[in-house]
């Protein structure tokens, strides 16, 4: 290796080890995430989308509320089919039923880098202890699993809701990328966030904290709020 005076960033001993997603199922106390499968999870998921009685759960979302329940699950359909974006349901244990749906995205193998997005909550689980244990599935799915060395989350920076979801989670706002993207005709700035490998467990040693049962009384109500800070 060349000698130089300039600073350079810290040598890095052991590479991630690159596990691409596999679509494997991700258990929790309250809830679960299974592969996205239309035929298993299209009609539970278009009947949590009718209580969204606006659409405007679609708002950030790259397209519009869907018109009828055939046109949603080729939406679905077309999800399903993908990798990266690798699509799960978001299932509540108590109930059976799918609530939600998110995936793992932008993956690169070569730096440890994946990216959570398209995270879909219906109102059913919206500001529940089960949104808050999908997402810590997933985040510990990519670092305890995929061995990654960064996990990111990003979104418009109008976003109010999914920048404060951000932090809550102990992610770390980046900055703005104006002019970032084009979607449905009209310009995003994109916030960026992310989590290094070095941060989780104390990130995790919280969130684990915060969903225990004895966080909660009989009714589901938490406690304690969540503290990552």
């Amino acid at each position: 290796m060349s000698q130089t005076a300039r600073p350079i960033g810290s040598p890095i001993s052991t590479l991630p080890p690159g596990i691409v997603p596999d679509l494997r199922p991700l258990n929790g106390r309250y809830s679960r995430l299974e592969a996205l499968d239309p035929a298993k999870h299209g009609a539970e998921l278009w009947a949590a989308n009718l209580k969204d009685e606006t659409g405007e759960l679609w708002t950030y979302m790259s397209n519009d509320p869907l018109p009828n329940e055939a046109a949603f699950l080729a939406m679905l359909n077309k999800r399903h089919a993908m990798r990266d974006p690798w699509f799960y349901a978001y299932i509540n244990r108590t109930t059976g039923k799918a609530v939600g749906m998110g995936a793992f995205m932008r993956f690169d193998k070569a730096n440890g880098v994946i990216e959570i997005g398209h995270i879909w909550f219906s109102p059913a689980l919206q500001k529940t202890r089960e949104a808050t244990e999908v997402i810590y599935l997933m985040m510990r799915h990519a670092f305890d699993d995929l061995g990654c060395r960064r996990l990111e989350w990003k979104c418009d920076s109008l976003n109010a809701p999914s920048r404060r979801a951000a932090t809550r989670f102990g992610f770390t706002f980046e900055g703005i990328f104006r002019q970032h993207l084009v979607y449905k005709g009209r310009n995003r700035d994109t916030a960026w966030f992310s989590l290094l490998d070095s941060e989780w467990p104390r990130v995790k040693a919280g969130l684990r904290c915060w969903l225990s049962e004895s966080n909660f009384d009989a009714a589901g109500h938490q406690k304690a709020k969540l503290q990552l800070s």
